[in-house]
């Protein structure tokens, strides 16, 4: 039984998934990069994606669940973190977090044909740690995104797990909140290692999971308070992971 349950989930896979998956994909980009130079990112920028992201989990026929989007204000802007557990995190956050983000994400993904541009006309931010000074210089465009309730989003691991637990979190997020006396977020991000972990085109049907932590105010933190910040915002984390991640 297990097999065929296999067999069937690759014939959906390559045979429903994947083309419906490139066309929304392709339809998304191209409405970015039409409407948002024209119009301005914080809608056409946002909206698209948050619909793609749905539409690509329940492609992969899975079933969502979230929690503590009562903590959050529409209105204020935020610095969300979490924990990356594979390629679904994306779908998960941006589909369900309900909240206007911008993606500080890594070069290299500028490069991506079609899709890095779109980015690019989205009002994402594309970290380039070559020396110091572009570190900054990210940071800098960072903070000017954050402004009328936009947020950003990153993850402080850098890249994804290759075991579905938590590694070394870096201190940029972290800085930029400091930085703009911003609330940090943390989410928990439960299942999307399970359904598409790294190094595989395979998705595995299953569950999702977003926790969505109560802020942690940051007014009123010195620079030295931040190693800390980043340690209390971890375990915050690892503490609504299911047991199998921690």
């Amino acid at each position: 039984m297990k097999f065929l349950k296999k067999g069937l989930c690759f014939v959906y896979q390559w045979i429903v998934f994947v083309p419906l998956f490139i066309i929304s994909t392709f339809m998304t980009a191209l409405t970015v990069m039409i409407f948002a130079p024209v119009f301005g990112s914080k809608f056409w920028g946002y909206y698209p994606p948050k619909w793609w992201s749905k539409i690509t989990c329940r492609l992969a026929l899975c079933r969502i669940k979230v929690r503590g989007r009562e903590h959050l204000d529409p209105n204020q802007s935020y610095v969300f973190i979490a924990n990356h557990q594979g390629a679904f995190d994306i779908f998960l956050v941006y589909g369900y977090l309900n909240q206007n983000i911008k993606w500080v994400q890594k070069k290299s993904l500028r490069n991506i044909p079609f899709v890095g541009f779109a980015s690019e006309m989205a009002g994402h931010v594309f970290v380039d740690n070559s020396s110091p000074g572009a570190r900054a210089k990210t940071i800098f465009q960072a903070q000017r995104k954050i402004v009328d309730g936009v947020s950003i989003m990153l993850f402080p691991e850098g890249s994804r797990t290759h075991t579905g637990k938590m590694g070394r979190f870096r201190r940029g997020a972290f800085q930029i909140a400091y930085d703009m006396k911003l609330p940090v977020v943390p989410l928990t991000l439960n299942g999307p290692f399970d359904v598409m972990s790294r190094n595989t085109l395979l998705f595995t049907p299953g569950t999702l999971e977003l926790v969505i932590h109560p802020p942690i105010p940051t007014e009123s933190l010195s620079e030295t308070d931040i190693p800390q910040l980043v340690e209390r915002s971890k375990e915050i984390i690892q503490e609504a992971l299911w047991e199998k991640y921690k």
